[in-house]
């Protein structure tokens, strides 16, 4: 990955981050579309559907927390 891209910008307050590129945003639709396309077809089968999502779940938030403007660490509302 690259140093200089940050797809993402820290929350104010707690641990997290929001997209505030179309990379971030491309990368946030693309699970939540993935997620639900999962849900509909997992439905009656919720071990599957579990063991599926959580390494994609655990792939967005490496991406999320390596492109995130300044990395993630709780925040009290202080500006950086």
């Amino acid at each position: 990955m690259n140093d200089d891209r940050e797809w993402f910008a820290p929350k104010r307050y707690g641990y997290g981050a929001t997209p505030i590129t179309w990379q971030g945003w491309a990368l946030t639709i693309g699970l939540v579309v993935i997620e639900v396309v999962l849900a509909a077809e997992l439905a009656r089968r919720p071990m599957e559907l579990i063991a599926i999502s959580v390494p994609i779940v655990l792939t967005f938030i490496v991406i999320t927390a390596k492109t995130t403007r300044g990395g993630w660490r709780w925040r009290w509302g202080e500006e950086d």
